[in-house]
């Protein structure tokens, strides 16, 4: 990440609004959003494949279910936050991975630029690609401040996505139990 070109970048931004870059609340402020993206962006430096290769021998073949992971991004379109609630199931087919994996594999994906219906479908090809299971499913909860903050202005109005694989894209049964499971 060229954290100069954040700097100068915020500086432009600032000019650009009419303020004064010498006054005393903003004298640090390009500096700081630098930092701020380093951490909001760190998943450009990360790869699903380094939190899910990890995994363990497991006859059960039954659903693992890992719900309510909070997660938050930054909208390609407008570079505004959205956020939410992530939910992910999967079957195993001969091994499982700790909870926590689940977890960090949103944040590789959540931490970039992004759009909801694509950060869904990454999350549910990663755990297809690194864990091979008879069925991968991801739903994403969201409310997106490029919508409740400016535009329509709609505080609240929340985005649902789902993206389904494997047996869950084979198995409506299967579908609507996940879908049943995270409400």
């Amino acid at each position: 990440m060229d954290t100069e070109k954040i700097r100068q970048g915020v500086r432009l931004l600032l000019e650009g609004i009419g303020e004064d870059l010498n006054r005393e609340g903003l004298k640090d402020t390009p500096d700081r959003v630098a930092r701020m993206y380093e951490e909001l962006f760190a998943g450009y430096g990360d790869r699903a494949s380094d939190h899910l290769s990890t995994t363990f021998t497991s006859k059960d073949s039954e659903m693992v279910v890992e719900k309510d992971i909070t997660f938050y991004s930054t909208c390609e379109h407008h570079l505004l936050p959205f956020f939410g609630k992530v939910h992910i199931a999967y079957i195993p087919d001969g091994k499982v991975v700790g909870i926590s994996k689940l977890a960090r594999t949103v944040e590789v994906y959540a931490r970039r630029l992004q759009i909801q219906e694509q950060m869904t479908a990454q999350i549910a090809d990663a755990l297809m690609k690194e864990l091979h299971p008879k069925g991968a499913m991801v739903a994403v909860d969201a409310e997106h401040t490029c919508m409740t903050m400016r535009g329509i202005r709609k505080p609240g109005t929340r985005t649902l996505t789902y993206c389904s694989r494997g047996a869950f894209a084979q198995d409506p049964e299967l579908k609507r139990e996940f879908l049943s499971l995270v409400r």
